[in-house]
C-alpha cells in the first residue's frame, strides 16, 4: 500500500467533532491491518476559512485538495454565513463542481440499536452529481438560477447523454458487486424529454450488463415503495435532486441521518461527506453521532483500496464498519440512536474494538 495522502477539512457547526473522530478510526483500521498511516492534510473551509482568508473555499484548499488522493469533508453551514458568502456556491457544491465529482455514493443500511424503521433495509443510491434539477451544477459561471422580473423566477435542468452514461455505469459495477439488482428512478411520464432522456440512456447501459436484474420507477411512487418495501431495493440509480431526498428518506428508514454516509467521486478522486448537515444546535456539547462521517472515511478507505489494488486499504474498510457496528450492538451509542455515549465516548469504543481484533 502506498501512503495515503488526504486532505481533512472539518467545516462548521459538528464538524470539528466529528471529522477528527474519522481520522482517530481510520489510523485505528489502518494499524490493524498493518498499513501505512495516512499522511494527513489539514486545510481551511468554512466560517473560520471567512474569518482567516476571506472565503469559505479559500483558493489555496483548492491548489492542495488536487494534490491529495482524496479528503474527508465536514458539513458546512453556509446559510449562516455572511453576505457575499451565502449567496455564492456553497463549500461543498463547488467542490464537487470544481473536481466533477460526478457520482455521489449514499448507502442506507442499519447499524443496529433498535431505532431503524425499516431495519433490514440494504441498498445504495447512486446519485448523478453534476447536472440534473440542482440548478447550481449545470452553468460554466453563475448558479442556473435567475429571475427576469422580481415575480419571476427560472431554474434550469440540464441532462445530458455522458453524465448520464458514465452514472448509469457506476451504478450497474456497483450491482454487479453486491445483489445484481438495480432500479432506475425517474418522472419520464411528465417529463418525457429530461427525464425521459435519463431513463432511456439508464436501460442502454443496461444491456451492456445483462447479469444485472433492472427495472424503473416513478419518483413519487418510489417514496411509497421504500415505506413499505426498503429491503427488496439494492441499487438505485437516479438524477441529482431524486437522488438527494430519497436517500434522506432511506437514511431515516435505516435508523438516522446520523449513520448515513456517502462519497463523492470521480474517476480519480475521492471525497467522504457525511449525508446529513452541520447540527448548529449541538455544536460543541459533545453529542454529535460521529457514524455517518466515520462510515463516510470507511468508503474512502474502500474506493482507494478498490483504485489502487490495495487490499489492506480495502481491509481497514471492513474494519471500520465492523468496529461501528460492533460498538452498537454492544450497547454504545449516542443520543439519537437512544444511547448515552458522547461523541468521543462513542469513538473510543470503535477504536477500542479495531485495536483489540489487530
Amino acid at each position: 500500500m502506498s501512503r495515503y495522502r488526504l486532505g481533512v477539512l472539518t467545516g462548521d457547526g459538528i464538524g470539528p467533532e466529528i471529522v477528527p473522530a474519522a481520522v482517530r478510526v481510520v489510523d485505528a483500521a489502518l494499524a490493524a491491518a498493518g498499513a501505512d498511516r495516512i499522511d494527513w492534510q489539514v486545510l481551511p473551509l468554512g466560517a473560520s476559512a471567512i474569518a482567516e482568508h476571506g472565503s469559505a473555499l479559500p483558493a489555496t484548499t483548492v491548489e492542495a485538495l488536487a494534490e491529495l488522493d482524496g479528503w474527508l469533508l465536514g458539513p458546512h453551514d453556509s446559510a449562516a454565513y455572511p453576505e457575499p458568502f451565502r449567496s455564492q456556491l456553497n463549500p461543498s457544491g463547488a467542490i464537487r463542481k470544481h473536481f466533477d465529482l460526478y457520482a455521489n455514493i449514499r448507502p442506507a443500511r442499519g447499524v443496529g440499536g433498535g431505532r431503524a424503521i425499516a431495519p433490514d433495509t440494504d441498498l445504495v443510491i447512486v446519485r448523478e452529481n453534476t447536472e440534473g434539477f440542482y440548478a447550481d451544477r449545470n452553468t460554466y459561471a453563475g448558479t442556473g438560477e435567475f429571475m427576469p422580473t422580481p415575480d419571476v423566477a427560472i431554474a434550469m435542468g440540464v441532462f445530458t447523454r455522458p453524465a448520464i452514461e458514465r452514472i448509469a455505469r457506476t451504478a450497474f459495477e456497483l450491482a454487479r458487486r453486491r445483489r445484481k439488482k438495480l432500479t432506475i428512478v425517474h418522472k419520464a411520464n411528465v417529463l418525457q424529454l429530461t427525464s425521459g432522456l435519463f431513463k432511456r440512456i439508464c436501460l442502454e447501459v443496461a444491456e451492456t450488463y445483462p447479469d444485472v436484474d433492472v427495472d424503473d420507477v416513478h419518483i413519487d411512487a418510489m417514496t411509497v415503495h421504500l415505506l413499505r418495501r426498503a429491503s427488496s431495493f439494492d441499487v438505485v440509480v437516479t438524477e441529482n435532486m431524486f437522488g438527494d431526498i430519497l436517500s434522506e428518506l432511506a437514511g431515516e428508514l435505516a435508523g438516522s441521518l446520523g449513520i448515513a454516509p456517502s462519497i463523492n467521486a470521480s474517476d480519480d478522486r475521492c471525497m467522504a461527506q457525511a449525508s446529513h448537515g452541520s447540527a448548529p444546535d449541538i455544536a460543541g456539547t459533545g453529542q454529535a453521532n460521529p457514524v455517518a462521517m466515520i462510515l463516510s472515511a470507511g468508503m474512502l478507505m474502500h474506493w482507494l483500496g478498490t483504485r489502487h489494488g490495495d487490499a489492506r486499504a480495502a481491509d481497514a474498510a471492513l474494519r471500520i464498519e465492523d468496529g461501528v457496528r460492533a460498538a452498537v450492538r454492544g450497547g454504545i451509542s449516542t443520543r439519537d440512536l437512544g444511547g448515552t455515549a458522547s461523541t468521543d465516548g462513542f469513538t473510543d469504543a470503535v477504536v477500542e474494538w479495531i485495536a483489540a481484533r489487530s
